[in-house]
């Protein structure tokens, strides 16, 4: 389905873009045959035949002719922020402004309220259940309703990977309670949260693994490809930044070949997964950690994973990347604190959210860092503020203008 809507979408956009009234190239406007006097992408001499002589980028063109509707932002920005529509008095604030500049003061003071509402609390909180894909029970809500107080509180999105206590709070439908993770081990932020660590239990952890890269990062492994692929005697070379010998195999002590090439190369993936994963490993399918690994392996019998599944001997050091070496969670929480990339994912799906758009990951639609990295560079220099984040992301020019 995927690749249909991309292929379906790569169609629309080398079809003619004709005005009403054209038909693809019948001349109907003077001087324009495809009514925008402007070659699109796709476009020739056979649909634009009478001054198809102009260039630009279509969608740079399209941006640039957007104009501000502060009435119309109000309406989503409200059913976002509080999932209620405007007041009248709300709408008339804002129309009623004599000028331009009163109407953005107008919008901005009512953005203000409707983030200040008990309504928030729950809004926020179903945005951040949709982004971790948790919740449904008090044992799996912990995580999202962390990040919701977060939010509400404005307090630093860095937290939820390195906060030391705290991190298991409780939402009633209008407060925030303080609370503690019980399930042992180390703490930090979501990465330690019992009902992660339950819901994304599989062999080797790599769920887990893959759910902080997606979630966090926006992007699927694998999370490194270098600019020198490698050939390692397969049909396509490795593209990995690590080492192809950095991660184990049946010929370096592993029980599974994750240097197998026969048909794809694994390592691609694993180089990075195999050096996160370990750090996972030690809680089990209750998310309770324990001193010893405590996920299991694909093998016969289900036997618990070892360390020397992953990494070969001599190069068990784990980490969050290649470089960035992490020697238990709150290190890979404080890693993940430094990575810009961190940083630009959690304005994009703030982004995502406030223009109803579906998840990164998934559906691969996100809004360029080119759009937003104003809100990405503001973000970084609060101090990964969350409240601001959203104040900012709702009262941009990207957002009031249509």
């Amino acid at each position: 389905m995927q690749r249909i809507s991309v292929l379906l979408f790569a169609a629309a956009l080398a079809a003619p873009a004709c005005s009403t009234g054209d038909s693809g190239g019948s001349g109907t406007n003077p001087g324009d045959s495809c009514g925008d006097g402007v070659c699109q992408t796709g476009e020739s001499e056979a649909s634009c035949p009478t001054d198809c002589t102009a260039t630009g980028d279509q969608w740079d063109q399209q941006l640039q002719s957007r104009k501000t509707d502060y009435n119309a932002a109000l309406r989503i920005a409200s059913l976002r922020l509080t999932g209620k529509l405007p007041t009248m008095a709300d709408i008339t604030a804002v129309s009623g402004a004599p000028d331009d500049n009163a109407k953005k003061t107008a919008y901005v003071a009512l953005v203000n309220q409707y983030i200040a509402t008990p309504e928030f609390s729950t809004q926020v909180l179903g945005f951040w259940r949709d982004t971790m894909k948790q919740g449904g029970s008090a044992a799996l809500d912990t995580a999202p309703v962390f990040a919701a107080k977060l939010s509400v509180e404005n307090g630093s999105y860095m937290d939820l990977f390195t906060a030391a206590s705290g991190n298991c709070p409780t939402f009633d439908g209008t407060t925030f309670t303080a609370g503690e993770c019980a399930n042992g081990g180390p703490k930090a932020g979501v990465l330690t949260n019992p009902g992660v660590m339950t819901q994304f239990y599989s062999n080797f952890a790599f769920r887990r693994t893959r759910w902080v890269q997606e979630t966090f990062v926006c992007t699927a492994f694998p999370a490194e490809v270098s600019d020198t692929p490698t050939n390692v005697g397969a049909a396509a070379p490795y593209t990995g930044v690590w080492p192809f010998d950095s991660i184990a195999g049946t010929a370096s002590g592993g029980r599974v070949d994750f240097k197998d090439v026969s048909a794809t190369i694994c390592a691609n993936c694993h180089s990075t997964i195999n050096h996160i994963a370990p750090l996972f490993a030690n809680y089990d399918m209750m998310g309770v950690y324990q001193t010893a690994i405590a996920v299991q392996t694909p093998l016969d019998g289900a036997p618990l994973a070892k360390l020397s599944d992953y990494l070969p001997a001599g190069q068990q050091d784990t980490a969050w990347r290649f470089g960035k070496p992490a020697a238990d969670l709150p290190a890979l929480g404080a890693q993940m604190k430094a990575d810009p990339q961190v940083a630009a994912c959690g304005v994009a799906r703030m982004w995502n959210w406030a223009l109803g758009k579906t998840d990164i990951v998934d559906t691969l639609q996100q809004v360029p860092n080119t759009t937003i990295q104003t809100q990405i560079d503001a973000f970084t220099q609060s101090g990964f503020k969350l409240k601001d984040l959203i104040l900012a992301v709702y009262t941009s020019d990207d957002f009031v203008k249509f």
